[in-house]
């Protein structure tokens, strides 16, 4: 797996792919069947099979003061298109001169020069170019110019709706995240590095290691069942607060904050994720270390139970 820049000409042996263009924010089952019609189709024809994706997101170009809302950051991304047959990551990163080209300019010289395309995957409502004027229909039309060809991909409707990144999100928000890895098809996941932090958990018999949520979504704050993915591939089960320790005193402090049932070690400085499996309760204020130690040993006890 290869993560190429879509600011370059890119290299030769990952020239004349088929792409998969779009944000693919989560990768949910929506972005996964773009995917799996770029793989099919890159494998039949002997071609490189390319994921393009766009970092920072648009959103978060335009609208900078927006609440952090990602799903996954890049590092995830290439792992899950790894996962799913890609040969290559292509990164557009998002800045000015990207925001300013026409749709033209944007098929002529980075998906046709500089990545080489002869096949462009998307979604039915994929925009693209300055003021988001291209279409699928307009992409169509210039692919027929330029020397690629162009088509979509249905969205995925789970029963109940079209899968989106909006609906993955609400239900994050809302404390459903079995709902949200049902579209996603895997739980939602943090990625980061432990902190040292006051070490309070360690006092109180539950040592956590301690995650910034950076630029991911915000889901309920509260406790969850969670496991968590070590650097040497160990999986681990624990329960974790996500929020801001109303019972500490002192200036809040927004942390993921998992404890692992049956480890011992330092993660200090280490990267680790972080999936949230089930939401056991709100984030709550005790009028005591004492009551928040005896909920917190009902939170492992459940956490335990729904893990299995």
């Amino acid at each position: 797996m290869q993560r190429l820049d879509g600011g370059a000409v890119i290299p030769a042996a990952m020239r004349g792919g088929i792409v998969a263009l779009g944000n693919f924010d989560g990768f949910h089952a929506g972005h996964q069947a773009v995917v799996a019609r770029v793989v099919a189709r890159a494998r039949a024809e002997g071609r490189p099979a390319i994921v393009a994706t766009f970092d920072p997101h648009p959103r978060r170009y335009f609208q900078p003061h927006l609440p952090p809302f990602r799903l996954t950051n890049l590092d995830q991304r290439e792992r899950l298109f790894a996962a799913a047959g890609a040969d290559a990551m292509l990164v557009f990163g998002f800045d000015a001169a990207l925001a300013g080209l026409s749709a033209e300019a944007f098929a002529a010289e980075r998906l046709a020069g500089m990545a080489g395309a002869v096949g462009v995957v998307t979604g039915t409502d994929f925009t693209f170019g300055k003021g988001r004027s291209g279409d699928v229909a307009v992409l169509k039309a210039l692919g027929e110019r330029y020397g690629f060809t162009a088509e979509t991909v249905a969205p995925v409707d789970d029963g109940q709706a079209v899968v989106s990144s909006s609906r993955i999100r609400d239900a994050l928000r809302e404390g459903r995240p079995r709902e949200a890895a049902a579209m996603l098809t895997r739980p939602f996941a943090v990625e980061g590095v432990v902190e040292p932090g006051a070490q309070l958990g360690r006092q109180l018999g539950y040592p956590t290691a301690n995650l910034s949520m950076g630029k991911y979504l915000r889901p309920a704050y509260g406790i969850y069942a969670v496991t968590g993915r070590l650097p040497d591939g160990r999986v681990l089960k624990g329960a974790a607060n996500l929020g801001i320790r109303p019972t500490i005193a002192g200036e809040p402090v927004e942390l993921l904050e998992p404890y692992f049932f049956d480890f011992s070690g330092d993660l200090y400085g280490q990267t680790i994720e972080v999936a949230l499996i089930d939401y056991l309760r709100a984030e709550a204020k005790f009028e005591s270390l004492d009551a928040l130690k005896v909920q917190m040993a009902l939170d492992c006890e459940h956490a335990r139970a729904v893990l299995g």
